[in-house]
């Protein structure tokens, strides 16, 4: 592990920005880097997982802290008791009253906290957890959202397959594998930087989690169809989706956010593909919606969602989350999913999707869709990959998990118009 007391001031400073921002940590994280241009690769590599690592465990490093529970004393923390350096290699860091503490620190028992800190979970979202899920399943999915999410790429199918881009990068000296479940996904080990590797400059691959590509073959875009990408924000599933139609057709990306559909831009002209549309809308009632009524062949709907699946990439989310916030963005998904069926055609497909595990913003909406609306029927999202030569059993919905499937928490519902 690489340390000097250069970078552990710089990941004091970062922590400390952290947590008293109010905005997402990858932007302050962002930010912070953009300002600090001298720290390499390596360097930025370190003061990134040991700041994510506090905010994974930020509730039982903070037990650990005694009554001074500050942004220093939760780094020394976690460097200690989770990343396992001694008081001699911190030795340079600390006063003479932080080494008695940290001694402290090192034998405070975890396993007697209380559940919902050992877990590092707010109590809200432990108490719902635990409505959901028996206490066992619930403990995995802790220990599954505290470890460091694995780097995994998609393949450009119009530009190349998944056999060269592996050959590759084996080539170039980088650990790669196949993804388990998508046919298009890359698992490379470690955090190598990609934004100037060649197969990157040239559309071949792009970054994006295994969970997020089977939604695009949940979808099971066709060459010469009219398809809509609701939710497109960067447009990650929509270049996935163009990719399927091999750029044939028509692909609308729409978004509520003008900067989140800049950010496609750049990658689309990588991608290749020419089918792609994308269109700014006000809300899902825009008249651009009500001009496409009927007339798609079918329809993604990534919902704006807690993004509670993804904390093994965004652990800020669960201390900035509430149940409030859970509940409004449930009336939100419940309004979107209604605006975005009235797109498709009879014999049409619908797919629902977030990276939540929650029911209320997963079965309690999709739930309620059905029932106010009869012309749509619920298929079997196991049998729609299996068709695809994807094994994975889930039966009638996708429900991904990090500690079953390597992946972010997903969970897709397939419907079909009669």
């Amino acid at each position: 592990m690489r340390f000097s007391t250069a970078l552990f001031r710089h990941a004091e400073k970062l922590l400390s920005d952290l947590l008293g921002s109010g905005f997402p940590a990858d932007l302050v994280v962002a930010n912070y880097f953009r300002q600090h241009r001298e720290l390499g690769h390596a360097d930025r590599g370190f003061v990134a997982e040991t700041v994510f690592t506090v905010l994974r465990r930020k509730r039982s490093l903070a037990a650990r802290c005694a009554e001074e529970v500050s942004s220093r004393r939760l780094l020394l923390a976690a460097l200690a008791c989770l990343q396992g350096m001694n008081r001699r290699q911190l030795a340079e860091v600390m006063t003479e009253s932080e080494s008695k503490w940290l001694a402290h620190a090192k034998g405070v028992k975890v396993n007697d906290l209380p559940a919902a800190v050992r877990l590092d979970l707010p109590d809200w979202l432990y108490a719902l957890l635990n409505e959901q899920y028996a206490s066992e399943e619930v403990e995995r999915l802790a220990a599954g959202f505290n470890r460091p999410a694995p780097l995994d790429l998609r393949v450009n199918s119009l530009k190349t397959g998944r056999q060269e881009v592996l050959t590759r990068l084996r080539s170039d000296g980088l650990a790669a594998e196949p993804c388990p479940y998508s046919p298009l996904g890359i698992r490379l080990a470690g955090k190598p930087a990609l934004s100037k590797y060649p197969l990157f400059l040239d559309g071949s691959i792009e970054v994006q989690d295994e969970g997020s590509q089977l939604l695009g073959f949940l979808l099971q875009p066709r060459r010469g169809e009219m398809v809509a990408d609701f939710c497109a924000g960067a447009g990650g599933k929509t270049l996935l989706l163009g990719a399927l139609m091999r750029s044939q057709g028509r692909l609308y990306a729409f978004d509520v956010a003008e900067r989140r559909l800049a950010k496609l831009k750049p990658r689309l002209a990588r991608s290749g593909l020419s089918n792609v549309h994308p269109l700014r809308i006000d809300s899902e009632r825009d008249i651009k919606i009500r001009r496409l009524a009927g007339k798609l062949d079918r329809v993604l709907v990534d919902a704006p969602c807690s993004g509670l699946g993804t904390l093994r990439r965004n652990p800020d989310l669960k201390w900035r989350q509430t149940a409030a916030s859970v509940a409004d963005l449930s009336a939100k998904q419940t309004a979107i999913l209604a605006a975005a069926a009235t797109l498709v055609k009879p014999g049409g497909r619908l797919v629902y999707a977030t990276c939540s595990l929650l029911e209320a913003e997963n079965e309690a909406v999709v739930g309620a869709f059905l029932a106010q609306h009869s012309e749509f029927v619920d298929c079997r999202a196991q049998e729609i990959l299996g068709q695809q030569e994807i094994t994975i059993d889930c039966g009638k919905r996708l429900r991904l998990s990090p500690h079953r499937h390597g992946t972010d928490a997903f969970y897709a519902a397939v419907m079909e118009r009669k």
